[in-house]
């Protein structure tokens, strides 16, 4: 039940990890030399800016509890716009009453979302999936770091990962052939692989990042993950100051 899953030990953990960070960052951001306790604006940047907040599940909502308290604490000029995450019993009501249009409206309708963690789950009105495929995000980005102060078991870690977010198995298409067998199909296309290549090594090159790993599975999968790899050989062939290497997933893992 909801009761139990608050108290249990790997709830309060990830809590009392948030809690940590979000004081950690606090302390952080006011120490800096170019930053006081109060968000200063250019001119003409002083009027009030709206973000649409998806606040998600499990620690989503603690997450971006945090992130409105420090805008809060620096006084930074941001409105949130939160849209409510519909799951469950409400979902099949809330499609009667056409609200997933009206959902995606309201995300859209800022310039910039922040989005606590969501799963894939299709009994969400608003899933990880839906989302990407209607606003076309086809890069995922996932930077890795570990924070000063903070115990980690790995230390000095910063890792920007770049992940493929429209096709191959993100594409989630699959369907059941017959009882029993079911059939998952993974597309591969050049054009949006050289995209994907093509904004891993701009944001290597303007984040003074020193190498790209492209990690694939063309061991076995010759034809897709190999027309992936030719399009990133193709594109790092413009970036001679960026070393390039291929990892098989495998390894990589």
């Amino acid at each position: 039940s909801g009761y139990k899953m608050f108290f249990s030990r790997s709830h309060l953990a990830r809590r009392i990890t948030a809690f940590k960070m979000k004081n950690q960052l606090v302390r952080h951001f006011s120490k800096q030399k170019k930053l006081s306790t109060t968000f200063l604006q250019k001119p003409g940047e002083g009027n009030m800016k709206k973000v649409s907040m998806i606040e998600g599940e499990g620690i989503g909502p603690y997450l971006c509890e945090s992130v409105q308290e420090i805008f809060r604490n620096l006084n930074v000029p941001v409105k949130f716009d939160i849209i409510p995450l519909i799951e469950g019993k409400d979902v099949d009501q809330a499609r009667k009453n056409q609200q997933e249009s009206s959902q995606f409206s309201q995300l859209i309708q800022n310039d910039v979302i922040l989005k606590g963690p969501i799963s894939h789950d299709e009994s969400l009105m608003l899933n990880n999936h839906k989302i990407s495929m209607a606003l076309e995000i086809y890069a995922y980005i996932v930077h890795a770091f570990t924070i000063p102060g903070v115990k980690t078991r790995h230390k000095d870690v910063d890792i920007v990962m770049i992940r493929e977010n429209s096709e191959g198995e993100y594409a989630s298409i699959e369907h059941e052939l017959l009882p029993g067998v079911i059939e998952s199909i993974k597309v591969i296309t050049k054009p949006n692989s050289l995209r994907i290549a093509e904004y891993a090594f701009e944001y290597a090159l303007l984040s003074n990042r020193k190498k790209v790993t492209v990690v694939h599975k063309a061991n076995i999968m010759k034809l897709c993950d190999g027309e992936f790899l030719e399009a990133c050989r193709e594109v790092s062939q413009l970036y001679p100051t960026i070393l390039y290497e291929e990892m098989i997933v495998d390894a990589t893992c």
